[in-house]
C-alpha cells in the first residue's frame, strides 16, 4: 500500500572544506544547517559526505565542532572521509586518525541503521601518490571491499532501500565524471565497487567531490543503480570547456533533502544561498 506520509527524512551535504581561518567557510556551513533545520526540525539524520575540512588540520576539525555546536541540527550525524582530510600531507595514518577522533569512529567504513534502514559509509584509506592524477582518488582496501560485499549480500535478501556513501563518484557515471581524467580515475577500485553494488534492488549511492552544480544534467543517474551528486557547501564548480574545471559560483552552496516512503524515495536539491529548492533537481525514485 502506498504511503501518503514519509517514513523518515534525512539530509546530505558535502564539501564543506572548512578551515580554522576561513570565516566564509564557517558562515556557509552555518547558513546551510539553519536552512535545513527550518525545513524539517524532525529530520532523522544529517550526513556530511567528505571534505569536512579543507586542510586536514586538527584546528580546523576543532572549528568545525564549534560551528556544529553553535547551530541547530539533528543530533544524529554521520561522516565520511574525503580527499581534503589528507591535505596536511603528513601521512595516511595521522590524517585518518584526526578524522576518526573528530567523528568518534573506529574505521573510515561502517554501517548504521536509521529508522530501521541500512546506511553504509565508505572511505578512502590512502592519499596519493602525490603528484599523480590519482592523488585525490579513493583507495578502498580489500578488507573494506570484502566487508561491503558481505553487507550487501545480507541486504540483497531485504526489501528496504540501501543508502551508500563515499566522497568520490564512480567514473563515467554522474555529470563530468566522463569529461575529466581526474574523475575518470576517481576511485582506484571502481570496477570492484560497481560490481558489488550492482544487481541489488534499491541501492542509492551518494557522492560529492566534484562541487558540480546540481542544475547540470545527469546529476542523478539511475543505472545500474541510483547514483546521486550531493552538491557542495563551499563553491560551485563546472567544466571550463578545455578539459579542466573552474569555480562558476563562489557564492553558491548546495545540498540534499530526502524523504523515504514505503514505495519511493524523494530527493530534493537545495540552494542554501537563496534558501530555495533547485527546480532542476527534484526526483521521485520508485522502490
Amino acid at each position: 500500500m502506498k504511503s501518503e506520509t514519509p517514513l523518515f527524512s534525512f539530509t546530505v551535504i558535502s564539501d564543506i572544506q572548512l578551515t580554522n581561518e576561513n570565516e566564509l567557510s564557517h558562515q556557509k556551513l552555518a547558513h546551510a544547517l539553519q536552512d535545513l533545520y527550518e525545513l524539517d526540525k524532525n529530520s532523522s539524520a544529517l550526513i556530511m559526505n567528505g571534505d569536512l575540512v579543507a586542510d586536514g588540520k586538527k584546528q580546523s576539525y576543532e572549528k568545525l565542532s564549534e560551528v556544529l555546536e553553535s547551530c541547530p541540527h539533528t543530533q544524529e550525524m554521520y561522516f565520511t572521509i574525503g580527499n581534503h582530510e589528507f591535505f596536511q600531507n603528513d601521512g595516511n595514518v595521522p590524517s585518518i586518525q584526526r578524522f576518526l577522533e573528530f567523528s568518534k569512529l573506529d574505521k573510515v567504513y561502517y554501517e548504521r541503521k536509521i529508522a530501521g534502514h541500512p546506511f553504509i559509509f565508505l572511505g578512502s584509506e590512502s592519499w596519493g601518490p602525490v603528484g599523480t592524477i590519482t592523488k585525490d582518488s579513493a583507495v578502498l582496501s580489500e578488507e573494506q571491499l570484502d566487508w561491503l560485499s558481505e553487507r550487501m549480500e545480507e541486504h540483497r535478501q531485504g526489501d528496504m532501500p540501501v543508502f551508500v556513501f563515499l566522497h568520490q563518484p564512480l567514473p563515467y557515471s554522474l555529470y563530468g565524471t566522463d569529461l575529466l581524467e581526474y574523475y575518470q580515475k576517481g576511485i582506484i577500485q571502481s570496477d570492484e565497487l560497481k560490481n558489488i553494488l550492482s544487481g541489488i534492488d534499491n541501492v542509492f549511492y551518494f557522492s560529492g567531490h566534484s562541487h558540480f552544480d546540481l542544475r547540470f544534467p545527469n546529476s542523478i543517474v539511475k543505472e545500474p543503480f541510483t547514483m546521486i551528486n550531493t552538491g557542495a557547501i563551499y563553491d560551485i564548480w563546472g567544466p571550463d570547456g578545455e578539459g579542466h574545471e573552474k569555480v562558476i559560483d563562489s557564492t553558491g552552496s548546495q545540498g540534499l533533502f530526502l524523504q523515504v516512503y514505503t514505495d519511493k524515495v524523494v530527493i530534493k536539491g537545495r540552494d542554501f544561498t537563496k534558501k530555495q529548492w533547485i527546480s532542476e533537481y527534484q526526483h521521485n525514485i520508485p522502490l
